[in-house]
């Protein structure tokens, strides 16, 4: 009985790795497919190996900060990563796509308020937070000053062919790196809060990396098309410089030991390359529709949580 009630804990985990999976694959290789420059199932492929690679290699230092973040007991846990993941589906199918790291963090804090326990690591959060709004700002500069930078000497490759070989050699590189950093830094958000009560760090890290890649693999071309055409025209050089910069943000975060939306980080890029070649927003709803969704996700998640814990303690009689 025991470990059937260990497996229902982990499923919930398991269904947010697959909508990560689905939902942050955007910020590896969104505005690279969008443009033509890799191929769709070439990006998959490459990020779901490399995001693996990533979550065991690299993402220790999440997984500690997550699992100081509240003291809920494992029932409550596995209702609060489940309420997280359905939020974020949600977001997806409404082509919106949002941050896991703000859902699953919303998620512990809705419950750990209905549950009454006030228990919650308000110093942790408050970096969270605050760094969750640095992201995009972040991701934005350091792709605005790499196009900057690396553009001036492209330039100086005289023929186009040798211009699309570099952009496609570095496109593998950035998505393999993009995908690395990714599983290092977002793998906390699938099992950290399971980490030290129903399995060790490495089976956490583990286990989070492949349910991320099987989502990457299986549900990520929705997402990928929204960031990747409709924010801001790129062409090929500023779409690898998007991704490049995506991935420089969320693997300083991953040193840190901080979980932080990638999605959040590749809409910064994506703007900041953009603005850097003189290119204003594409469509500025469907920004908008992202932006809110930053608002709504973590809100929906706390409120959704709360929800199905009264509905199972009614169930229950209690």
């Amino acid at each position: 009985m025991e470990v059937i009630m260990n497996l229902l804990y982990i499923l919930p985990a398991i269904f947010l790795g697959w909508v990560l999976g689905a939902n942050d694959s955007v910020s590896v290789f969104g505005p690279l497919v969008a443009t033509g420059v890799v191929r769709y199932r070439i990006a998959t492929l490459l990020s779901s190996l490399f995001v693996v690679l990533g979550a065991t290699v690299g993402g220790g230092p999440g997984i500690t900060t997550l699992s100081k973040l509240t003291s809920l007991n494992l029932e409550q846990t596995a209702i609060a990563i489940l309420a997280a993941a359905v939020s974020v589906l949600i977001m997806i199918l409404l082509r919106a796509p949002s941050s896991i790291s703000q859902s699953i963090v919303g998620s512990l804090i809705g419950l750990s308020v209905a549950t009454g326990y006030g228990n919650v690591n308000w110093g942790s959060l408050g970096e969270i937070v605050t760094l969750w709004i640095a992201t995009p700002l972040t991701s934005g500069i350091c792709a605005f000053l790499l196009y900057k930078l690396i553009s001036h000497y492209f330039r100086k490759i005289k023929s186009v062919q040798a211009q699309d070989a570099v952009i496609k050699a570095a496109s593998i590189l950035g998505i393999c790196y993009g995908s690395f950093s990714l599983g290092a830094n977002n793998v906390a958000n699938v099992t950290g809060p399971l980490t030290g009560r129903l399995m060790s760090v490495d089976t956490a890290l583990l286990v989070g990396g492949i349910s991320i890649a099987f989502g990457i693999l299986t549900f990520s071309r929705r997402a990928v098309l929204t960031v990747g055409k409709s924010i801001v025209a790129l062409d090929h050089f500023s779409s690898l410089i998007s991704v490049v910069a995506s991935a420089i943000t969320v693997w300083v975060y991953s040193i840190v030991g901080v979980p932080v939306s990638a999605t959040q980080s590749i809409v910064g890029a994506v703007i900041g390359a953009g603005l850097s070649r003189g290119v204003g927003l594409a469509e500025k709803k469907t920004l908008l529709r992202i932006v809110s969704g930053w608002v709504f996700t973590p809100v929906s998640a706390g409120i959704l949580s709360a929800v199905l814990f009264s509905i199972l303690k009614i169930l229950r009689g209690g």
